[in-house]
């Protein structure tokens, strides 16, 4: 569980929400400040994404065909059968 509360992606998330949060106080709402929520919404979905993938990775569940930890697995799968 440390490893995901930790990890370099939540950790932006968390100081991107507090650097947007302290900038809005006081501002009216413009549409730089739309896509700057925006892009943190993406941020936000991409680390839950993440988080998610490397859980079902290490519980063996299925994952994403298209994700970084099947690819990583199908490379190691070669590898051993190359030998």
């Amino acid at each position: 569980m440390r490893k995901y509360l930790f990890g370099t992606g939540l950790i932006g998330v968390i100081s991107s929400t507090l650097a947007l949060l302290r900038g809005q106080q006081g501002q009216a709402i413009t549409w730089r400040t739309v896509l700057a929520w925006l892009s943190w919404g993406i941020s936000v979905a991409y680390v839950v994404g993440s988080i998610t993938e490397m859980r079902r990775e290490e519980q063996g569940r299925p994952t994403i065909e298209e994700s970084h930890a099947e690819k990583k697995a199908h490379k190691q799968l070669s590898k051993q059968l190359a030998k």
